[in-house]
């Protein structure tokens, strides 16, 4: 493969970077595309037509001359059968494609060679010209083309914890992308180049603030912001929803109460529901974070879930809208087992909510720790949509610096069996419908996107909102396949360097479990801003925000006992998995202190005892990171200067904040059990309280 000259980036392009392709794959495509038929009529059709010619120019130096029809070799075509007669008349079987779907095929017309674009609506098509694109960043053929998709999943978000003030709860990236204060009359060109990446991977909808929202969002002022933003986002196809404080009639609409059965508080969402749609006709609905971390909700009246989103869906559903109920449920009273509380609040309620509810359910029970079981939740209430929430910024996983490709973490969620109707009950089919019949299917990912010039805070932060995106349009996908589609369309399409790099995040998310949370421990994490490890944290107003409330150690052993004998937790899951994971003898060893108390001598599969096997995993997370350091000091020459400099930056900070994990959690352990550590296993430098005593008072995303 001919090598390109490697100029400075700064990775605002994302995987969108249209450089000059190699010559001769260049020759190859500007042979297959020297004509152009498109109409550009409909605000997404110009949005095609202009991605298309950006991305042409930018990969082979000029973009195809616009003609009415086919005259010669070598013409695309784009279009549905609605605005071209030439799409039209190929009569392309295109019923099982949806609205969203798009069809990309090597055809012949009236004798000469021709690739189509098409699609039963205008979104299709514009999905398929970033199909097309992706292929010739990815260095595939130009001919030969026969490619038909469809997303799985209808609701495809991104959820922007952003604040009014632009600060973002759990953001590491700089402020909150949209600019509150200029809005509505300044549109920073930016939003435009969110609606275009967005697209590039089929998200179609996006919450532009916080769950724990501020009902100042539902005023009028701020909803022409709002509206404003929608205007951008529409022609790619892109809704605009809002996540709506549940005491918002009170706070901003004079009422006394805001209880869901109270007719004035009926009228009071409903008024407002109209008022939004006005404003932005396609608004996609709300999100709905209730009786939550202290959030007001509808028990506060004494009233269920159920009755509060069923509220504000009577509200939307004249419009078409819909209302995404979280799960993310735990209460002020201490329960006996923090995980067990959103099952226990929903699952009575299978059935009660309103057809144009989805319940919003994280992938673990407790918070986006670097590992968790699936929610029991999924498959356990076959009356009613449930939604996937992932996390893209990394809350407990490092902050934009550690290197973690969450693709693995979404697709080990996804495959997970939940056993509820038998053996090939995955997540993954509650996610998209398929298992208990429901049309109106999601998935949400908290978005990682900040100011910053490169989005994410790093580079390959990017390739989590990638994954997330292309996992949300098929859930099937391989987490492998996409990153290596990410790195060719990031970086180069050089096999000598995409092989080595997909190698490296595949193995990432595995070493940060080992070096925070191995074998099952979770919440180590220091209280509030979640930064570093911290397992001997306590004295919390609640002890669930507390690490020794989920390890419990002592001097006898670590874990928390969800079995029969403990909280039961295990009981919440289908009976084959019950038992497994209720078996200290056959439960997973990742999630052995996830559901046990366990002595620190017990024997493993690999006949080593806990202590020693934990810190060999410790060890083994930090060694992982010092390897990805070597292998990415050796492709300097395959990415330019600028970009490879702060990779290598982040991961050195990585490789050390790694092993202040090791040093700092071994030596908490060892302090409770007096065992001498494994032979080979370097001490902690320091005493325990060296490491109790660190302090980071204005940590990030606090």
């Amino acid at each position: 493969m001919q090598a390109l000259p490697l100029h400075a980036e700064d990775g605002y392009d994302l995987w969108l970077r249209y450089r000059p392709l190699p010559a001769a794959d260049a020759r190859a495509w500007q042979a297959a595309a020297s004509q152009l038929v498109a109409a550009d009529a409909t605000p997404t059709q110009a949005a095609a037509l202009a991605e298309l010619n950006r991305g042409l120019e930018g990969l082979l130096g000029t973009a195809p001359a616009r003609v009415s029809t086919v005259r010669r070799d070598g013409a695309l075509v784009l279009g549905t059968p609605a605005s071209s007669p030439l799409v039209a008349g190929l009569r392309l079987d295109a019923a099982t494609l949806g609205r969203e779907g798009y069809l990309i095929r090597s055809v012949r017309i009236d004798g000469h060679a021709a690739t189509v674009i098409a699609g039963n609506d205008d979104i299709g098509v514009l999905y398929g010209v970033f199909a097309f694109l992706r292929r010739m960043l990815e260095g595939r053929a130009s001919t030969g083309i026969d490619l038909r998709d469809a997303p799985r999943v209808q609701l495809r978000l991104l959820d922007h914890w952003d604040n009014l003030d632009r600060s973002v709860e759990r953001g590491y990236a700089g402020q909150s992308l949209w600019d509150w204060h200029k809005l509505p009359g300044h549109l920073d060109p930016r939003y435009t180049d969110y609606a275009r990446a967005n697209a590039s991977l089929g998200i179609n909808g996006t919450v532009l603030n916080n769950v724990n929202a501020k009902a100042l969002s539902l005023t009028a002022p701020w909803l022409e912001k709002a509206a404003a933003l929608a205007d951008v986002m529409r022609p790619y196809g892109i809704r605009v929803y809002l996540s709506a404080r549940f005491s918002a009639p009170i706070e901003i609409g004079g009422l006394d109460t805001a209880d869901p059965l109270d007719p004035a508080v009926r009228r009071w969402w409903r008024d407002k529901a109209d008022e939004i749609y006005r404003l932005i006709p396609d608004f996609g609905g709300f999100l709905v974070k209730a009786n939550s971390e202290g959030q007001p909700g509808p028990q506060d009246y004494g009233r269920s879930h159920a009755d509060g989103a069923n509220l504000l869906a009577a509200a939307v559903a004249p419009h078409g809208g819909i209302v995404m109920w979280r799960a993310f449920v735990y209460s002020h009273e201490q329960p006996d087992d923090r995980a067990k509380q959103a099952y226990s609040e929903f699952v009575p309620l299978d059935g009660s909510f309103a057809r144009n509810v989805i319940v919003q359910v994280k992938n673990g029970a407790i918070d986006f720790q670097p590992r968790e079981p699936f929610h029991p939740l999924f498959g356990a209430m076959p009356k009613t949509p449930l939604m996937m929430e992932f996390q893209l910024t990394k809350e407990y996983l490092g902050f934009a610096t550690h290197l973690a490709y969450l693709g693995t973490l979404y697709e080990e969620t996804l495959r997970a069996d939940t056993h509820v109707q038998g053996e090939g009950s995955t997540v993954l089919r509650v996610v998209d419908g398929s298992l208990h019949g429901h049309g109106l299917t999601g998935m949400a990912g908290v978005a990682n996107i900040g100011s910053d010039r490169n989005w994410s805070g790093s580079i390959f932060d990017q390739a989590n909102w990638y994954a997330f995106g292309r996992l949300a349009w098929n859930p099937a996908q391989s987490a492998r396949d996409i990153a290596a589609e990410w790195v060719r369309m990031t970086f180069t399409a050089d096999p000598r360097f995409v092989a080595p790099v997909v190698d490296m995040m595949m193995a990432s998310h595995e070493a940060v479990v080992d070096y925070m949370t191995p074998l099952g421990l979770h919440h180590l994490m220091a209280r509030g801003h979640h930064y570093g490890p911290a397992p001997w944290d306590a004295g919390s107003e609640r002890a669930d925000w507390d690490p020794v409330y989920y390890h419990r150690a002592d001097a006898r052993g670590i874990g928390f006992d969800r079995t029969a004998t403990g909280s039961n937790a295990v009981a919440q899951y289908a009976a084959p998995l019950a038992a497994g994971f209720g078996d200290v003898h056959r439960v997973p060893e990742k999630y052995l202190l996830w559901f046990h108390h366990v002595p620190w001598d017990f024997r493993l599969a690999s006949g080593d005892t806990l202590w020693n096997e934990l810190a060999h995993r410790y060890t083994r997370g930090v060694d992982e990171v010092r390897a990805m350091r070597a292998t990415w000091a050796g492709l300097s020459a395959h990415v330019d200067a600028e970009r490879h400099r702060q990779v290598a930056n982040f991961l050195a900070i990585q490789q050390r904040e790694a092993q202040w994990w090791r040093d700092a959690s071994l030596a908490y352990w060892q302090s409770l059990n007096r065992l001498p550590l494994p032979a080979g296993e370097v001490p902690p430098p320091h005493p325990l309280s060296w490491y109790q005593s660190l302090s980071f008072p204005f940590a990030p995303g606090h």
